[in-house]
């Protein structure tokens, strides 16, 4: 980090900057643990071109989950340009390894999260999904919104990249039919949108904090189908999730098919790796 930047973040925080060390914070931008005698802030900084438009919309992620008082997220301080860099300064979460109550807790919380409902699906802006732009275009209709809006797109990728095949993508016609008899009565609920096992914190005190959000208003069960995707998280939060959102008799092909949407996301984004693990449920619902 360049002096010019550190000064301009110190006038911000009002405060002088004793420290400054890299940290981990993914694989698209650069992350920071910014230390002052006393407190501890974290920054991302990037300088691809539509880094600045990243950081607003993660922010407003994080801000829009904030405001329902239902789970935390990291306050955030500063998102801005400076030198061509883009930057996102936030508090600094000293998280812990997780305990069963902790996993509790989270499970609890989201689904406190996941009450938070709207007239239609979507948002009223669209953000990214990893490095990837994710389309919100509200929709009056679950079905409508998860072909046009996840799968369709992600296809589409995929035959430009010529990681599928035309043959293996079904129709827009195709899909809708399978997701008809299983998409119903579906209430619009406010998601993460990518809550994988690095995109929540448990502070040193216990409190679950999500970080990274990929927002939008969806089923509340595409969330718990990411937690799924890569080995899940502790029973007891499936527990005390399940014990507010029960499970019916479609619940777990839905959150294969929802998977669909991450797997293909990760084919676009990592490549042929995942191949195998789209091409199967493809053939077997569609």
């Amino acid at each position: 980090m360049n002096n010019d930047l550190k000064s301009l973040l110190s006038k911000i925080l009002n405060e002088s900057i004793t420290k400054v060390s890299p940290v981990h914070g993914g694989d698209i931008s650069k992350a920071f643990k910014i230390e002052t005698s006393n407190n501890a802030y974290f920054l991302k900084s990037n300088n691809v071109s539509n880094a600045s438009n990243m950081f607003q919309i993660e922010a407003y992620g994080l801000q829009v989950i904030r405001k329902t008082n239902t789970i935390k997220t990291p306050k955030v301080l500063a998102c801005d340009t400076f030198q061509n860099v883009a930057f996102l300064l936030m508090e600094f979460i000293d998280s812990k390894s997780p305990s069963s109550v902790d996993y509790k807790n989270l499970g609890y919380q989201l689904a406190q999260l996941h009450q938070c409902t709207s007239d239609s699906f979507g948002l009223d802006q669209d953000n990214f999904i990893g490095s990837l732009p994710q389309s919100n275009r509200q929709n009056t209709t679950w079905v409508d919104f998860y072909t046009t809006e996840r799968l369709l797109p992600q296809l589409e990728l995929a035959k430009q990249k010529q990681l599928l095949s035309k043959n293996e993508c079904p129709s827009i016609q195709n899909i809708k039919s399978t997701l008809e008899s299983l998409f119903t009565n579906i209430k619009p609920a406010l998601l993460h949108g990518d809550l994988w096992s690095g995109n929540y914190l448990i502070s040193k005190d216990g409190t679950p904090y999500l970080i990274d959000p990929a927002i939008y208003y969806g089923h509340h069960e595409v969330d718990i189908a990411m937690t799924k995707l890569f080995g899940g998280f502790d029973t007891s939060f499936y527990e005390t999730y399940s014990s507010l959102f029960k499970n019916d008799e479609n619940t777990s092909t839905r959150i294969e098919i929802y998977q669909l949407y991450y797997l293909l996301v990760h084919l676009n984004l990592f490549g042929r790796s995942y191949y195998g693990s789209v091409s199967s449920i493809l053939k077997k619902y569609f």
